[in-house]
């Protein structure tokens, strides 16, 4: 199970709906009857701009220019039975609902073009990151898995913030990443990484290995790509890797500066913290000796859960950090789709929904 924050289609006008269509034209009926039916020395045909205003609120470009024109329609009618087309006040009424209705007209116009441009930036954002980073499979071999990624923008759908998972010999191996900084520098980072570890699936590779595979494949990216950029020299990510083991109820994994997983377990939550954490990747060239490997239990009834620091960063109302630990532990959650969508929606609700910085999460359960 995969959660994205989903996109709002922009492209184009609004469909509207017969009921809303409605309102604009009572109010051009409304106005037009009444004044018909009022002295002549009271005017209300200034009220018939309200109908293209609101059209344009909900419509297109053309419906807004057809609405319009029934108003000024509705005006000239007024004005040809309260003394003629040729009296001052009605010519300039009669102008002015010109004037405004061709403004409205044309400002749905350039909006509905800005939005279908921003529709297809969206687009391509989003299918950029089916690329970059594929959604995770809900069943591999013993394991039951679902993630989620919030993009800290709600219109970018992409960051630095990254998952994968690959198979390795008798076990599921996963990274989950995140990039320091953002934008386009950070995206090429997690794209390098992702395609570092998923190129490097073949090749059987230890897991201090892979972590030391990973390490060079950042420096050298950052080392030679950089192009003088200060901003681009300092960038490194803090990672997770992971081996979860299919034949035996153990995971064994590096911690290169990245928070520490959860592990959910008889209804209490267990930090899994490494002895000597290794530092984030691309910050020096490493060797395959400088990472060491911890073990850790994993059997049937266990909860994993992966995460970025947007979780424990993100702030509530009161400035407070999310309290990640405290939260998950009054929960009864039992299975991966259930926590995700749990964190997913008790994150964005503690924020308000405005994230500081991008969020990753993967929950992870062995099945009997």
């Amino acid at each position: 199970m995969s959660i994205r924050r989903g996109v709002t289609r922009l492209g184009g006008a609004w469909r509207p709906k017969h009921g809303l269509l409605a309102v604009p034209l009572a109010i051009i009926v409304a106005v037009t009857v009444i004044d018909i039916h009022t002295p002549p020395t009271i005017h209300l045909g200034p009220l018939l701009v309200a109908a293209p205003a609101i059209t344009a609120s909900f419509a297109g470009a053309a419906l807004t220019g057809v609405v319009a024109a029934l108003a000024v329609a509705a005006q000239i009618i007024v004005g040809h039975l309260h003394g003629g087309l040729m009296t001052a006040n009605h010519q300039a009424q009669i102008v002015a609902l010109i004037v405004i209705g061709a403004f409205l007209t044309v400002f749905r116009y350039v909006r509905d073009r800005r939005e279908r441009r921003l529709s297809q930036v969206q687009s391509v954002a989003v299918a950029t990151q089916h690329v970059l980073m594929r959604p995770l499979p809900e069943r591999i071999g013993p394991l039951q898995i679902a993630s989620a990624y919030i993009a800290a923008e709600a219109e970018a759908q992409i960051g630095g913030d990254l998952y994968a998972a690959v198979p390795a010999p008798g076990a599921t191996r996963l990274v989950i990443g995140d990039v320091r900084g953002k934008g386009l520098s950070a995206i090429e980072e997690a794209a390098v990484l992702i395609g570092a570890f998923q190129g490097s699936a073949y090749r059987n590779l230890s897991l201090p290995g892979i972590v030391a595979h990973l390490g060079n494949s950042v420096h050298w990216n950052v080392a030679h790509l950089a192009g003088g950029e200060a901003e681009a020299a300092e960038s490194f990510v803090t990672a997770l890797v992971m081996d979860v083991h299919h034949g035996c109820p153990a995971l064994s994994m590096v911690n290169c500066g990245h928070p520490p997983p959860l592990l959910l377990r008889d209804d209490r939550v267990h930090t899994l913290e490494v002895r000597e954490p290794a530092l984030p990747l691309g910050l020096i060239a490493p060797s395959e000796s400088e990472y060491e490997v911890e073990t850790f239990g994993f059997d049937v009834g266990d909860l994993l859960l992966l995460y970025t620091d947007g979780v424990v960063e993100a702030r509530g109302r009161d400035n407070v950090f999310y309290p990640l630990v405290e939260r998950v532990a009054s929960w009864r959650e039992t299975d991966p789709p259930s926590l995700v969508h749990r964190l997913h929606h008790d994150l964005l609700q503690y924020a308000g929904g405005n994230l500081g910085d991008d969020v990753a999460m993967i929950a992870i359960a062995r099945c009997p």
